[in-house]
């Protein structure tokens, strides 16, 4: 779970793509939570300083070729 303490001045988002992505990926992508889903999908999510760090994580799971399904700022990190 992400810790809000952690988040303020921060804008939280959650990103879902297609595949599974395993936990260890987690710093790689910035420190953002992952949560792998039964339907084949994972979550990621947790704190983004800014328009440029998204675009970088964006860049990677363009790299990682996997499908991108959503995304979408979480309303006050929670």
């Amino acid at each position: 779970m992400v810790d809000d303490r952690k988040c303020k001045g921060q804008t939280v988002y959650q990103i879902r793509v297609q595949g599974i992505v395993g936990r260890r990926w987690s710093e790689w992508f910035g420190g953002l939570e992952i949560v792998s889903q039964a339907n084949g999908e994972t979550v990621m999510r947790g704190p983004i300083v800014d328009q440029a760090a998204l675009h970088g994580i964006l860049v990677k799971i363009r790299d990682m070729n996997l499908p991108l399904l959503s995304i979408e700022q979480v309303k006050g990190g929670a």
